[in-house]
């Protein structure tokens, strides 16, 4: 069993057993037929990932690594907001006729300021003190930005990363409002722990320890049943993360360069309903 399985397991059930059910109360999202959508729900749930240990994958079913991580990019790397730069539709549903989600996610990335030590967007600035300030406290990103909220399609949900090198080590907290277990669980941890792989990688640190702090840990009415099979699946030994040794700038890096050996994990699960 990963790591990664071990807490996804115990989240659920601590959601299941003993989380808050939102039905009947005033709830925003909606299923496609217009029904509200409720959770069950659990406040502040942290979880801790030793990156020296192993990479943090769920294999009770198979997730689709190679578009989590070419989404990682097109927020991180291609600071873009439009969906006709992501190579998968998961963000179609938020997407205006032109492709743009508004200013939201990667946008925000980009957007320049002035410091003292000169004008960077928030990627370039991570990456300018990871070099030349390593023990800074001050090492941030927020893209929760309440000026252009109402130019964003969705609101951030992981919007907070806070960047701490102790000794060689690169660590990191993601800060994430809200998170829908069974659909975004698995996708954000591999998805920023792999973003702490490359920064490090970028900045001639080591990935050391993955925080992952989720204010609003879910699980929805409709997704119960899929839930409880799930957690209920056998489970396999965490697969082993590679980069291309030979990249080290951090926008060099592409899908077909970061992979996973021996990946061994249940089948898919297919047509998840979303709420919107």
């Amino acid at each position: 069993m990963s790591k990664a399985d071990e807490l996804f397991i115990s989240n659920c059930r601590q959601i299941l057993e003993h989380g808050f059910s939102t039905e009947n109360e005033k709830v925003r999202p909606k299923w496609a037929d217009g029904a509200y959508a409720y959770t069950y729900k659990s406040f502040c749930i942290v979880n801790r990932y030793n990156l020296k240990e192993e990479f943090p994958m769920l294999t009770q079913r198979c997730i689709n690594f190679s578009a989590a991580v070419d989404e990682l990019l097109w927020i991180w790397q291609k600071k873009s907001n439009n969906v006709h730069d992501l190579n998968s539709h998961i963000w179609d549903s938020w997407a205006d006729e032109t492709g743009s989600i508004g200013k939201a996610y990667g946008y925000q990335l980009g957007v320049k300021h002035k410091y003292r030590e000169g004008e960077f967007d928030q990627v370039d600035r991570v990456l300018f003190d990871l070099k030349n300030n390593p023990y800074s406290r001050r090492i941030m990103t927020n893209i929760y930005v309440h000026q252009d909220l109402s130019e964003m399609n969705l609101y951030p949900c992981a919007y907070s990363m806070t960047f701490n090198v102790t000794g060689n080590s690169l660590n990191a907290i993601l800060n994430q409002r809200s998170q829908d277990m069974l659909v975004a669980n698995g996708w954000n941890v591999c998805q920023y722990a792999v973003l702490v792989h490359l920064l490090a990688r970028a900045s001639g640190l080591e990935a050391g320890e993955f925080v992952h702090v989720i204010a609003d840990a879910h699980i929805y009415d409709r997704h119960v049943p899929i839930v409880k099979e799930l957690i209920e699946r056998p489970v396999f030994a965490a697969p082993r993360l590679v980069i291309d040794p030979e990249i080290t700038d951090f926008y060099a890096f592409t899908s077909g360069n970061i992979r996973l050996e021996n990946y061994t994990c249940g089948p898919k699960i297919k047509s998840i309903p979303v709420a919107v």
